[in-house]
């Protein structure tokens, strides 16, 4: 029947935009995490396991404070917060 095909394709079509929205959002939570540890090993030297843990547990809003923050901090505690 053409409506339920139509209907199958409509929702194989929203799972594929949430599944590109996800991977999206993956890739750019990557790249910043990515970024932030080049610029707090530029400016404080190799990173401890600890902030790498910490990096990698981040979020976006706590990776862009921490961004911000690495222009102005006088140390990696200042950066994270530790």
């Amino acid at each position: 029947d053409e409506r339920l095909k139509e209907t199958l394709m409509t929702a194989g079509e929203e799972l594929m935009q949430k599944g590109e929205a996800r991977g999206e959002a993956r890739g750019e939570l990557h790249g910043r995490r990515v970024m932030l540890r080049k610029q707090l090993a530029l400016r404080f030297g190799a990173l401890p396991e600890a902030a790498d843990t910490r990096l990698d547990a981040a979020d976006v809003v706590t990776l862009d404070t921490w961004a911000e923050r690495v222009l102005t901090a006088a140390t990696l505690d200042d950066v994270l917060g530790g």
